[in-house]
């Protein structure tokens, strides 16, 4: 018997919701800075700004430099990030365990599947070549083609390529920007607290559940949002 989804579209975040890469961003973005300007950033710090477009972060960690007077400031550190997350770190960022099975059910339930990240499309291209995971998705949106979360223009424009309404999708994601973003967009979301920020963070944008593993997604809309 075939099953209703009442959210036949799922927009993913990448980085802490599918991938395990937030130590590997972290490291990374302590060494750009540390690198180009000679500032320690501390753990919370970096943490907080995943999710973000890569120069948006960048300004966001670095007040002290005007975006307009020290472009190039900025534009040194985020070089810096990119060099050093693409090919110099050695800090693993593998699928969550059971990311792989969770696509692969949700697909064969019917479900179209997106992603929108504040990752470059180098950097999200690359991950999704290496973890085989290409096929899932429909339409992926990054940081640089649309304007950074939590702004909603990615989600924006995934409903209008793939013909949905913001009713008939969830985001799911594992940060504040995530959420920000889908509650700018007038979409319902599911948070996951294995990744950016802690599950009180989360809950205070209101998102419909919040999941300590990403792989209870399936089983939660199975039971709360399908009908037969």
């Amino acid at each position: 018997m075939n099953k209703t989804n009442h959210f036949p579209l799922l927009v993913f975040d990448w980085d802490g919701t599918l991938v395990d890469s937030i130590e590997r961003i972290v490291t990374s973005l302590q060494f750009a800075s540390k690198q180009a300007v000679d500032i320690d950033l501390g753990e919370k710090q970096a943490r907080d700004v995943i999710g973000l477009g890569l120069i948006e972060a960048v300004s966001k960690l670095h007040p002290e430099l005007d975006t307009v007077q020290h472009a190039d400031r900025l534009k040194k550190i985020a070089d810096a990030y990119r060099q050093h997350y693409l090919y110099e770190n050695t800090v693993p960022a593998p699928l969550f365990d059971g990311v792989h099975e969770l696509l692969s059910e949700l697909r064969n339930d019917g479900y179209t599947l997106a992603i929108s990240t504040g990752k470059s499309r180098t950097g999200l291209d690359r991950s999704i070549n290496e973890h085989q995971v290409a096929d899932f998705f429909a339409t992926t949106r990054c940081a640089g083609e649309s304007r950074s979360k939590p702004h909603p223009e990615m989600l924006h424009e995934i409903l209008q390529e793939l013909n949905f309404t913001a009713s008939q999708t969830l985001m799911i994601g594992d940060s504040e920007h995530d959420l920000k973003m889908a509650n700018n967009a007038n979409m319902q979301s599911i948070a996951v607290t294995h990744g950016v920020h802690d599950a009180a963070t989360l809950k205070r944008h209101k998102p419909i559940t919040c999941l300590a593993d990403i792989t209870d997604l399936y089983s939660y809309l199975s039971h709360n949002h399908a009908t037969a």
